[in-house]
């Protein structure tokens, strides 16, 4: 009975545009119908003199509109019947179109979406449940590694265009285990989740259909990473936090020279490729630090990720930092060539400036070594910085010194905040490096631009990390500092100094020997019994270069 009510009290104002339009569709299609039979009862009747029932002369209409046939009236002998005919006829095709696109079009549209036919066959897969930031940047990056996945994604337009755009997603709720089976969960072999509030529920979910699941979970804070563990995450990844630790680590790092290396006669340098660099985008084995005879690529940042040796293949940016060793006369010469070149630091003078106490900030204070000093900066008091301001005003930049600072940590939350942030920097203290976070991956060259001279995206480093966890591989992690050893050279007797830095077997890289008072870097050097051999890399690289040694 209230169904009743309800539809009793329902006025044409509340329906809805749609709604209208099809009442007004059915009240039309019925008047056309209804004036051809009474025009036709009466024209069979009067003009043909072969009278008709009301109910034949109806038939005969919709056999005529429809073009299912004539009747069996036909043909017609007066004119007028012949013309009026024809007009049902016309009349019905102009109608059969407004149908389709009043009726049946407009179905399908609203019919729900099955992408799942658009999947390839699942096995030993990524299932991403929901994703919180840029999708195509993190499926991209599994596609190029060859990676099979499948994202279930909540909003369906969202997931219509992906899959339209060829990428393997479907529309559905990841807390709901039957959307979870359309993803073939059960054959998967990991699962990421970026559900905000939903993680632990849909973790659960999985779980429950494929215990055998290795599970990665991103968080805005770190102060979930114990709830998370409880329920069955493998690791929990706060993308801001893990940036301001990276951030921090990269301004402080140094490349250090063990005591026992004469430092006049090898160096180690970071050679930083700064914006403007005319080698943006040329491969390491083609730039004239790798090709110098006397110079050894030790290592590279490549957009936070460190390789130890880089590789041939790698290409060079603008966020690229290559660690270089050779004399220190050569290091000069190049280092002008590749555009710009950080000297190492002098840690008494160290001291950085964070902006931003964020998630990321408040994680690149404490990354930061003990004896670094550290002025923070946020607008709020409520985060108990040293300076209380907004960071894009210059009055709270000298009041923080960061004319005085080694190097300037931007963590604000705000993309623009941060580009105005480093533009302002780069104004008051053309010195100072300053290293900043962004969200969008397309702000890291406007970043550049602004003045940066090290960037990370939390887009890029998300799906980067994914990607690497893929694989089995450990990104972003503290990195121990690039040393320089001298060691006996006699178990590498025989072998040129060219082919000792190309083998790919090796972390570890050869930078030159020691022969009756001089160094030699030459790669065509060959390694005597009586020589000794400076050896760099990280510490961990090192300690197999020394087990090496010890074994041979």
């Amino acid at each position: 009975m209230r169904e009743l009510r309800d539809l009793k009290g329902l006025r044409l104002r509340d329906l809805t545009r749609r709604q209208r339009l099809v009442i007004s569709y059915g009240i039309g299609l019925v008047s056309v119908v209804a004036a051809f039979t009474l025009l036709y009862f009466w024209g069979m009747r009067t003009l043909e003199n072969r009278p008709r029932s009301i109910f034949q002369a109806l038939n005969t209409v919709i056999e005529t509109m429809t073009t299912t046939g004539y009747g069996a009236d036909s043909p017609w002998r007066t004119p007028a019947m012949n013309l009026f005919v024809a007009t049902m006829q016309v009349t019905g095709v102009v109608i059969g179109f407004v149908t389709l696109r009043v009726l049946v079009i407009p179905l399908f549209e609203r019919a729900p979406l099955r992408l799942d036919d658009r999947l390839s066959v699942k096995n030993d897969h990524v299932v991403v449940a929901e994703y919180q930031r840029d999708t195509e940047i993190l499926l991209d990056e599994l596609e190029e590694l060859d990676v099979d996945y499948v994202l279930v994604e909540s909003d369906d337009e969202e997931a219509k265009r992906l899959s339209d755009d060829g990428y393997q997603a479907i529309n559905g709720d990841p807390e709901d285990r039957e959307d979870l089976d359309r993803a073939s969960i059960e054959k998967a072999s990991m699962l990421i989740t970026d559900a905000g509030t939903r993680t632990a529920s849909v973790v659960l979910t999985a779980l429950e259909a494929n215990e055998e699941l290795r599970v990665i979970s991103f968080t805005d804070s770190t102060r979930r990473k114990a709830a998370f563990a409880e329920i069955g995450v493998d690791r929990s990844v706060a993308p801001h936090a893990l940036i301001g630790r990276r951030l921090a680590e990269k301004a402080t790092t140094p490349v250090s020279i063990d005591t026992a290396v004469d430092a006049g006669s090898v160096t180690i340098r970071e050679v930083l490729v700064r914006r403007g660099s005319s080698l943006h985008g040329v491969q390491i084995r083609e730039s004239p630090l790798a090709s110098h005879p006397d110079l050894t690529l030790v290592a590279g940042w490549f957009d936070g990720e460190l390789h130890v040796p880089p590789s041939p293949t790698d290409r060079l940016t603008p966020n690229t930092v290559l660690v270089v060793a050779g004399p220190e006369y050569t290091l000069d010469e190049v280092a002008n060539e590749v555009a710009g070149v950080r000297n190492p630091r002098d840690t008494s003078q160290e001291r950085v400036v964070v902006a931003g106490l964020g998630e990321g900030g408040t994680a690149a204070v404490e990354a930061l070594p003990a004896h670094v000093p550290v002025t923070t900066v946020d607008e709020s008091p409520d985060c108990d910085p040293d300076v209380v301001g907004d960071v894009t005003e210059p009055e709270t930049l000298r009041e923080a010194d960061v004319e005085g600072a080694s190097a300037l940590i931007v963590t604000v939350d705000d993309d623009a905040d941060a580009l105005l942030t480093t533009a302002m920097a780069r104004s008051l203290a053309p010195g100072v490096e300053i290293l900043v976070r962004v969200t969008d991956t397309e702000k890291t060259a406007p970043a550049f631009r602004a003045g940066a001279d090290y960037v990370l995206s939390i887009q890029q480093l998300c799906a980067r990390l994914v990607a690497a966890e893929v694989h089995g591989e450990r990104v972003m992690d503290p990195v121990g500092q690039i040393r320089l050893v001298r060691a006996d050279a006699s178990a590498f007797a025989g072998e040129a100094l060219g082919d000792a830095r190309r083998n790919a077997d090796r972390e570890w890289t050869v930078v030159g020997v020691a022969r009756g008072g001089i160094v030699r870097t030459d790669e065509e050097t060959v390694i005597e019994s009586g020589d000794e051999m400076f050896v760099a890399g990280s510490d961990e690289a090192i300690q197999e270069f020394e087990r090496t040694v010890d074994a041979s």
